[in-house]
């Protein structure tokens, strides 16, 4: 007994796939009934649960982050790689702060110098990763600025200590004061204004 396939095919004229010729008839039946296409995404979509994908697909929603209104589907992308107000941290200080305001603060935190132990200059935080796969600690005097002299004097008798080094609990101990004694003007403006 030989078995001979039907190779004939047609398209749905309702969802567009290729169906054998000989079942067309009933597939477009069944599928002209229960389907329909999404108006947003194109897909053949079970018509009872249209109503359902426009909502978990499709349906506008408000990121919580910046307001801005997107498609649901693309909301946790959104959040996490375009978002303007998504948190992201400074590569030169890992300070966590909006997107939005990243490039301008590492305009300025890039141009803070940090001292090389090796060579003894004062090199950008921004090239700072270039400087040390070049750094051969051989102290350059060529380009030197009013920093590389100072710890030139200083190393030749002028004794004037050495750079300062600020540490994370400094900085949050400068800010602890400046906080307290804005505070507490804006605590005396207040009492003097109620006499």
């Amino acid at each position: 007994m030989e078995v001979v396939s039907d190779q004939a095919t047609s398209v749905c004229s309702h969802c567009g796939r290729a169906i054998s010729s000989s079942n067309i008839d009933l597939h477009y039946a069944h599928c002209s009934r229960n389907l329909e296409r999404c108006k947003v995404c194109g897909d053949m979509v079970p018509k009872k649960h249209a109503e359902e994908h426009f909502l978990n697909i499709h349906a506008p929603v408000a990121c919580s982050l910046c307001s801005e209104t997107v498609e649901r589907e693309i909301l946790a992308l959104h959040e996490s790689e375009n978002c303007p107000q998504r948190i992201v941290t400074c590569e030169y200080c890992e300070f966590p702060l909006p997107a939005i305001d990243l490039f301008e603060h590492q305009e300025v935190c890039g141009n803070r110098t940090e001292h090389c132990h090796l060579c003894s200059r004062y090199i950008r935080l921004r090239e700072r990763n270039d400087h040390e796969s070049r750094c051969n600690g051989v102290i350059d005097n060529t380009a030197e600025s009013s920093r590389g002299r100072r710890t030139a004097e200083r190393e030749h008798g002028d004794l004037r200590g050495p750079p300062l080094e600020f540490s994370r609990r400094r900085v949050m101990f400068t800010i602890a004061i400046s906080t307290a004694v804005l505070l507490g003007s804006l605590f005396f403006q207040g009492k003097m204004q109620n006499n």
